[in-house]
């Protein structure tokens, strides 16, 4: 007995597996691994032989036990090989023979498994599902008038053969403000009665293959349906009633002519559809323009749309619109601590609307470096008029280097105007600068009669 032995240390010999066992385990598992693909054969031949759902039931158990079968089989990882060694002439490890073997009965599964699937139905509930499909097709389109039109011939057409194979008396109804609307609820009625038809998969094939006929027809006359995006721009505004207000052209191009009426007679849906609807920088600048000097309440959405997208003109509607709204608020004041060129019309739009929650936000900027910065703060603060800014306004005043911006300064207290206010700008009377010296002098501290 060797001393190993003798202390018990021969069990670790035994532990490690021999040169033949691991090739013994592969052969087990490629045994396996044939005898499942013979039974995948037939597989695929009882498939091709299913006539009914009962079938392929059946069928689909059937996979669902060998799927679980081969899953169990855990082909062993092969050896690892150093890259800087490894011979491209090498032939492969048995593990990884072995593995491709496996993959390839997984790959025929996952047809078979596909085929199945493919070979099911159809059902009552893929006609329901091609009529919600149609029905949201209808809702989610903007259509002409006479595509309008269409679509209730369609919808009639395909209610006389669902009636026809159903036997039911599925109708057009007038619920709805739309005929969109009008023609969904009518689809949901025709849904409801393929579900109440109970159709089986096997005993009412034809019925369900006639009625999928139907809901491809109709989804063809629904894309066959004059949207109004098949009109050219200038064809979908004249049917908006945009030219309506021109007599004659007298400037060109006659968008603009209308667009000038369309101001003076305060028609600002024409004014928004206008904006929507012309890809042409020309006519969007002059309809943010009219509606600038609108400043029209009904363009409040799609101004902040625009707002937040850093669009200066929608800011500078916004402020001559003038609703302290929330929405509206938050908007501009992302931009008070912006650059520049997003600040100034933030802050004048935000002075317009006299914003009290945005003074504490521009009060911070009366110490920008920028002494541009600084004297729309100023000015914006004094549109505003909140007393709170006396204070930070009077210490920029006093002690700002640029005397452009002290006159901002001594503008914004003037414009809050209570009485501590006044006194602040009064004091100033004999300032070195000009501009601060006039607004001094244009203090009235007497009261009014």
């Amino acid at each position: 007995m060797s001393e190993d032995e003798a202390n018990g240390d021969g069990g670790a010999v035994e532990d490690e597996p021999g040169d033949d066992e691991q090739p013994a385990d592969l052969e087990e598992i490629r045994g396996r691994l044939e005898a499942l693909a013979a039974d995948l054969e037939g597989l695929d031949s009882t498939l091709e032989a299913a006539e009914t759902e009962d079938d392929l039931d059946v069928v689909e158990a059937d996979l669902e036990s060998f799927r679980t079968e081969l899953e169990s089989i855990e082909v062993p990882e092969p050896p690892e090989i150093d890259e800087d060694e490894a011979d491209e002439d090498e032939e492969p490890a048995p593990e990884e023979e072995v593995q491709q073997e496996y993959d390839e009965i997984e790959s025929d599964l996952s047809d078979l498994e596909s085929d199945l699937e493919d070979q099911r139905g159809p059902y009552g509930d893929d006609v329901v599902s091609e009529i919600n499909d149609a029905s949201g097709t209808i809702t989610g389109t903007r259509w002409t008038e006479e595509g309008k039109a269409e679509l209730i011939e369609a919808v009639d057409g395909f209610l006389d053969e669902l009636n026809g194979l159903l036997e039911s008396s599925v109708t057009l109804v007038n619920r709805g403000e739309t005929v969109p609307e009008q023609l969904d609820a009518t689809l949901d009625d025709a849904s409801e009665a393929v579900e109440d038809a109970a159709l089986d998969a096997d005993d009412d094939a034809e019925t369900i293959a006639g009625l999928l006929e139907a809901t491809d027809d109709l989804q063809s006359d629904i894309d066959d349906a004059t949207e109004w995006t098949d009109l050219e721009i200038r064809e979908q505004l004249r049917r908006e009633g945009y030219y309506d207000v021109l007599d004659h052209v007298k400037d060109f191009p006659p968008e603009w002519h209308a667009l000038k009426v369309h101001e003076k007679q305060g028609n600002v849906e024409q004014i928004l559809l206008a904006l929507e609807s012309f890809d042409s920088d020309f006519m969007e600048e002059h309809c943010m323009e009219a509606l600038e000097r609108m400043g029209p309440e009904e363009a409040i959405d799609p101004m902040l749309q625009k707002a937040n997208r850093r669009d200066q003109a929608a800011m500078a509607v916004l402020g001559k619109i003038g609703v302290d709204d929330e929405e509206i608020v938050e908007t501009l004041v992302d931009y008070v601590d912006s650059n520049p060129n997003l600040q100034q019309p933030a802050f004048r739009a935000l002075g317009e609307i006299g914003a009290a929650d945005a003074v504490e936000p521009i009060a911070q900027q009366l110490v920008a470096d920028e002494a541009d910065v600084r004297s729309w703060a100023a000015r914006a603060l004094g549109l505003i008029g909140d007393t709170r800014a006396i204070e930070p306004l009077a210490d920029v005043l006093a002690d700002d280097d640029s005397d452009r911006v002290r006159a901002s300064a001594a503008w914004a207290l003037n414009r809050i105007g209570t009485q501590d206010a006044l006194e602040i700008v009064a004091d100033y009377d004999d300032d070195r600068a000009y501009l601060v010296q006039a607004e001094a002098e244009s203090v009235d501290l007497e009261p009014a009669a």
